[in-house]
């Protein structure tokens, strides 16, 4: 005979709200944090990826999130709310300190 469950500890994430179906549905709210994953993937495959992401001036991470995001939005599974693929490196504009003259 099994004991009573106990709630899940931090390492399964955040629990999800219980809702009364009567209150209609609740508010799409987008994460605070970029969604951590692991991915397993044949060395070669990697390789080949990392090759094609720096000819793209792309981290392998940016390059995976590139290509899922195209293949998503090709098959019409991009959720509208996902926004744009957020901008690496330094912000644009300005002028880049030289020495003081």
């Amino acid at each position: 005979m099994r004991g009573p469950l106990r709630a899940a500890g931090p390492e399964h994430g955040d629990a999800l709200p219980v809702t009364d179906p009567s209150e209609g549905p609740a508010p799409k709210r987008r994460p605070q944090q970029r969604k951590q994953v692991l991915l397993r993937l044949d060395p070669l495959v990697y390789e080949a990826l990392a090759r094609w992401a720096g000819d793209e001036l792309r981290s392998a991470n940016a390059q995976i999130e590139f290509l899922l995001r195209r293949a998503l939005a090709e098959a019409g599974r991009l959720p509208g709310e996902a926004g744009p693929m957020p901008r690496r490196g330094r912000p644009p504009g300005g002028t880049t300190p030289g020495p003081p003259s």
